[in-house]
Formats: C-alpha cells, sequence, structure tokens
C-alpha cells in the first residue's frame, strides 16, 4: 500500500505548488492560478492549506483562507493528480481541512464551475447546498456556482466525519498536527 502524508504547506512548498497547478489545471486547458497567489497561500496561509505526497511525489494540495472575525472558510482550490484522484489523497486533504477549520468557523463557501460535477458532488456530500451562480467570477465568461456549508449542516453530518476520519469523534484524541500515514 502506498505511504501518504498530508500536512500544511510551507514556503518551501510553492514550486510544488506551482507545478502541481500546471500538471492538473493546465493540462486541462484551464487558467492557472497566479504566481502571487500561491505564494501567499504559502507565506500567509499555511494553517488553512495543505499538501499530500505519496512518498516523494506531490499528489495534490488544497488552499484555504479563513477569516476568523466572520467564522467563515472559502475553500479556493483542491488540485489533485488525475493518478490520485477518487482516492485517499483527495480523503486525506479533505480530512485535514476540516480539523484545521471545524472549531474556528460557522460556515465555508465553495465555488465550481457549473459542469465539473465530481466537485459538485464533492461539495454536496461534505454538506454544502448550491445558493448562487455569479458570472463572470474570475473574469468574462467564468460563471460559478457559489456553494456553502453551514454550522447546522456540518452538525448534521458530524457522524460522517467522524467515521470518514476527517473529525476526530469525542472519544478519539485529536492528532497534534494534521500529518497521516496509510
Amino acid at each position: 500500500m502506498a505511504r501518504y502524508l498530508v500536512r500544511s504547506v510551507t514556503s518551501a512548498d510553492f514550486a510544488t505548488l506551482d507545478r502541481l497547478e500546471r500538471e492538473v489545471f493546465g493540462a486541462m486547458g484551464e487558467a492557472v492560478l497566479c504566481p502571487h497567489y500561491l505564494r501567499l497561500c504559502c507565506e500567509f496561509f499555511a494553517d488553512s492549506c495543505f499538501v499530500v505526497f505519496d512518498g516523494d511525489i506531490a499528489a495534490g494540495y488544497l488552499l484555504s483562507f479563513v477569516r476568523d472575525d466572520h467564522r467563515e472558510a472559502y475553500c479556493t482550490t483542491l488540485a489533485v493528480r488525475a493518478e490520485y484522484q477518487r482516492g485517499r489523497a483527495t480523503a486525506m486533504l479533505i480530512g485535514a481541512f476540516v480539523r484545521a477549520i471545524a472549531s474556528r468557523v460557522d460556515s465555508c463557501w465553495f465555488t465550481v464551475k457549473d459542469d465539473n460535477l465530481a466537485a459538485r458532488l464533492l461539495h454536496q456530500m461534505l454538506g454544502a447546498r448550491e445558493v448562487e451562480r455569479r458570472k463572470d467570477f474570475y473574469g468574462a465568461g467564468d460563471d460559478r456556482i457559489v456553494s456553502r456549508i453551514d454550522r447546522e449542516a456540518f452538525e448534521k453530518l458530524r457522524g460522517r466525519y467522524e467515521r470518514l476520519g476527517s473529525l476526530a469523534d469525542a472519544a478519539t484524541p485529536q492528532p497534534a498536527s494534521p500529518a497521516e500515514a496509510a
């Protein structure tokens, strides 16, 4: 079985995230994230941004921002290499993210393209509901669905999160860090 490690991003992960961005989104013909954005995530938002490795191979990452003053999280990007999608790498990124924000926020926002059914189903599985559609969200012609998980939906699904290992239940000690091994 492959050995995975998920952890918060660090300053040293900038080149890894940039390469993954081009390999995942660039290969699909999508626009890639601005390097300044990736650098900000590595330097200032590492507590809510994660990277997962399969040995020495960077399999994917999740970028998010938390606004503690509003108790809101914005999950902006989940990028997983094709050969790791729908598997342990994605689950580990989601788990690290949920553990990092569960006690800090009352809602979590996502945006997704209408035709990205896999992401929409993932958001739904996490308890999000689609709340609006926005035209030209990231630029002309880039329409997005905005979805949201609120505290009530999260609490209804708490048992599922615990069973999946994304959140420790009351009887299970919380790990000191988001690192896991499979």
